[in-house]
């Protein structure tokens, strides 16, 4: 299951919570990826506290809205992922983008990043 959000300063957050899998991916992808192609999304934060599995094709979700970004400079952050998750990431190249905080921190840290752009 997912909740997803979209701050005032575009900054989307994607609270994902029990499994993700392909289906819900799929999913996800195709809302993420239309607000990021129409303007709304300058950076994304994966709030996974509450995700207790997730499978290769949320690796695949997560760089692929990377690329999606790619073209305007925007931020991913990934926050509280289980060890297990933590792991896999640095494997994927994505350690540097992991962060062990809450939410309203790290839009706190990235939103004025985006303000001054």
């Amino acid at each position: 299951m997912a909740n997803i959000e979209i701050t005032e300063s575009g900054i989307l957050v994607a609270t994902l919570r029990g499994e993700l899998d392909n289906h819900e991916a799929n999913q996800i992808r195709s809302v993420i990826s239309s607000s990021i192609f129409t303007g709304q999304v300058q950076a994304i934060i994966w709030d996974l506290t509450a995700l207790g599995f997730m499978d290769s094709a949320g690796i695949g979700l997560i760089l692929g809205r990377m690329r999606d970004l790619a073209p305007i400079d925007g931020e991913t952050i990934i926050l509280n992922p289980t060890s297990t998750m933590e792991k896999i990431f640095n494997f994927s190249g994505l350690g540097p983008n992991i962060r062990h905080s809450s939410v309203d921190l790290v839009i706190g840290e990235i939103g004025g990043v985006l303000h001054e752009q």
